[in-house]
């Protein structure tokens, strides 16, 4: 059997199914055996190492959510050191093993500063006979749709409909410059282009393409050309409803095609982003707060504490608390509590000194967890400098 502690759960599950404790995973046309330890291709067994294949079942077990580093090695390594290119290595073999790749992410993705994620459709099968649908043992699974987390995006290629096949790589060209643009919100984890350019040419509901790539928004769009006048069309859509969040329509002279390219990428972008976190946020606050996640949590706190009194700032401090306590990993608790504790002493009257000690060493946690997040660093910079005034 299986050697993972993760296992647990999705055992007990199956058992409760009537699946009994022999468990098959099903997605595309593999089948992983926890009973035999062996991963098929149809009827080809496919050699892996034991470390590859425990690591693979981990991986599946917990398909529902983002696994961090740590998790993976207690969970596979049984808490003992690794060194980073050994994990990478064995990520890489696992994914080989399924015919995926670092670039293409089909299956296993790299979800940035925070772990890696399976994001195949999965069927579970018990006693040879007895198949449970997809995920229907996980009642907080989707098909592959991230329940919990920042929010994934992907950029379909913009269709190009002017019946100029020479503007193919312009529209193409305004997909991948999106991608590229998109990339630097830290608060988006964006598809990269080799997935989301899998869809090129098909006719597909949005519904589909976020079950397929894991992701809660698609942004798609299309082109036309009269003369030297171009229009570029683009629509936000939440992935598992089909509701439009945002779009928009651009009209341009063609005179300079990389300029025209560059203010179009420019003008998607900034509406995307902030037609996300606006989503985001009402998405939250429909949530009870018994039900939150962490990413949940810190949104409910961010509303707070935009409100600016004393009240609501309080509650922020409870929200952003909440968020730290469902994930220890997630930088976003730390920050927003760190600006929240900074907020209460301004408005409740408690020590601003004792405060912004609290918020600088909350500030800096966040820092360490994801080093890359420039709203951590201003907390920092703001804690520190308000002890020296």
């Amino acid at each position: 059997m299986c050697r993972c502690d993760g296992c647990a759960y999705s055992l007990r599950a199956a058992s409760e199914a009537g699946l009994g404790h022999h468990v098959q995973f099903l997605f595309t046309d593999h089948t992983l055996d926890t009973d035999r330890r062996e991963l098929r291709h149809g009827s080809e067994p496919i050699a892996v190492e034991p470390q590859v294949f425990d690591l693979l079942v981990y991986l599946v077990q917990n398909r529902d959510r983002v696994v961090s580093k740590d998790e993976l090695l207690a969970g596979v390594w049984g808490g003992r050191i690794v060194s980073e290119s050994t994990l990478t290595s064995r990520i890489n073999a696992a994914r080989r093993a399924l015919g995926d790749s670092g670039d293409e992410q089909r299956l296993i993705r790299t979800i940035s500063r925070r772990g890696f994620r399976f994001i195949g459709a999965v069927r579970m099968q018990g006693n040879g006979d007895q198949t449970a649908p997809p995920d229907e043992l996980n009642e907080h699974a989707r098909l592959g749709v991230p329940p919990a987390g920042p929010p994934a995006i992907a950029v379909l290629p913009f269709v190009n409909m002017s019946g100029d096949l020479e503007q193919e790589y312009f529209s193409d060209g305004i997909s991948e410059d999106i991608i590229t643009a998109l990339c630097r919100y830290p608060s988006l984890l964006v598809i990269a282009r080799n997935s989301s350019f899998t869809f090129k040419g098909r006719s597909v509901d949005v519904k589909q393409v976020g079950h397929a790539l894991g992701v809660r928004y698609v942004l798609e769009g299309s082109l036309r050309k009269a003369g030297n006048r171009i229009r570029v069309t683009a629509q936000l859509v939440e992935a598992d409803t089909g509701k439009h969040i945002w779009a928009e329509r651009y009209d341009r002279d063609l005179l300079d095609i990389f300029a025209v390219q560059d203010d179009i990428t420019e003008a998607v972008t900034l509406a995307v982003a902030p037609a996300i976190a606006e989503a985001e946020l009402h998405r939250a606050m429909r949530k009870p707060p018994g039900s939150l996640d962490a990413w949940a949590a810190y949104q409910r706190g961010l509303w707070h504490s935009g409100k600016a009194n004393a009240e609501d700032s309080a509650r922020a401090v409870k929200f952003f608390q909440q968020a730290v306590e469902l994930d220890p990993s997630f930088a976003g608790g730390y920050k927003g509590l760190a600006k929240a504790q900074a907020q209460t002493a301004d408005f409740r009257g408690r020590d601003l000194t004792e405060a912004l000690k609290a918020a600088e060493a909350l500030a800096r946690r966040a820092v360490a967890l994801d080093g890359a997040d420039a709203e951590a660093r201003t907390r920092l910079a703001n804690a520190l400098y308000r002890q020296q005034q």
